[in-house]
């Protein structure tokens, strides 16, 4: 348990070195005004590709890839993105965002623990809508992850995503680097985790918060929670680490503060307390329950599952992004202040 809290607490550490838990940072990509975290994941992503490939094909590590369930990942893509515009976080940096006194993060954490509980009770009515299931498909599903064609597919991929983000970053004109250096980190700890000698697993976060309400709820009993039970407490672990990191950073920085009303939200939405408290938690309700219909978060399908070229995690990444930025558009439009 020790060594998946610590490697919660680099995760964390690496995220909150590049700024990318913040609610400011992650609005500000629903709106295209900051474009910090899709440069980070970019990068992330691009050098996971190529080193997971690498490992894979040394025997060091295997594949983890998410089924491709259409329905769930399209729809649930796409409510993901409405909340992490509405709310401004993703599973993990909701997390995260908490240790550092962030209260929207604490409202969204019980939105979203509500939406795990009522996705748990709701399951058996709703896999209708989920389907139908394409099964666990990738890039090497199609061309052998051991061939040498995968490699290069795998090399040019990730060097395109790496400059995909330098190309952002130079459209944008930042020239703070710490969203490179993050997605340095996270693209290094994320194939250190998958490692048969570590974790042998991805990172993931989103399956934490059904797996905590469930049992709090008293549904360990259901099938979805017997399905979810290992990768949950394992999430659980890892979540802690990543709260402790927001935590002992922000102290050791004298940036522990109690806050709900960032500057970006003031910016278009006001200062209202109750319409904060109330989309905080309408937010993290929709995240979590689209994250679930999808099988993935922002961790574990657009980090973990591009590393592995996963369709499901590829497509997910699509309709969670246009969602987001269709969203970020109507929701945070300058003259609709309602205080």
């Amino acid at each position: 348990m020790l060594e998946i809290a610590i490697l919660g607490f680099l995760f964390g550490a690496f995220i909150v070195y590049g700024r990318l838990n913040k609610y400011d940072t992650i609005s500000g990509l629903a709106t295209l005004e900051d474009l910090t975290v899709a440069k980070a994941l970019l990068v992330a992503v691009g050098l996971g590709i190529v080193l997971l490939s690498f490992e894979i094909s040394l025997g060091l590590a295997s594949y983890h890839v998410k089924p491709f369930v259409l329905g769930g990942v399209i729809i649930g893509g796409i409510a993901f993105g409405i909340g992490m515009a509405v709310l401004g976080y993703c599973p993990g940096t909701l997390v995260i965002s908490a240790g550092e006194g962030s209260l929207d993060a604490i409202i969204g954490i019980i939105g979203g623990l509500s939406g795990g509980l009522v996705f748990t009770i709701s399951l058996p009515s709703i896999k209708g809508i989920l389907g139908p299931s394409l099964g666990k498909v990738s890039a090497a599903s199609f061309v052998g992850n051991n061939s040498l064609l995968y490699f290069l597919i795998a090399v040019a991929v990730g060097v395109f995503m790496i400059y995909l983000a330098f190309f952002l970053n130079k459209r944008e004109g930042r020239a703070d680097k710490k969203w490179l250096y993050s997605g340095v980190l996270l693209g290094l700890l994320d194939p250190i985790v998958f490692l048969k000698a570590v974790e042998n697993r991805p990172i993931g976060a989103s399956t934490a918060y059904p797996y905590l309400f469930d049992r709090i709820g008293g549904l360990t009993s259901s099938p979805y929670f017997i399905k979810i039970q290992k990768p949950g407490h394992w999430e659980v672990v890892f979540l802690t680490g990543a709260l402790i990191a927001g935590f002992v950073i922000a102290i050791v920085k004298g940036e522990f503060s109690f806050k709900l009303i960032h500057s970006r939200w003031e910016k278009y939405k006001g200062s209202s307390v109750l319409k904060r408290v109330f989309y905080s938690f309408l937010g993290g309700f929709i995240l979590i329950f689209g994250a679930r219909m999808a099988g993935g978060c922002t961790s574990g399908h657009i980090l973990s599952g591009g590393m592995q070229l996963a369709i499901s995690s590829l497509v997910f990444a699509l309709f969670a992004f246009l969602s987001l930025v269709i969203t970020g558009r109507l929701f945070y439009r300058k003259g609709h202040n309602n205080d």
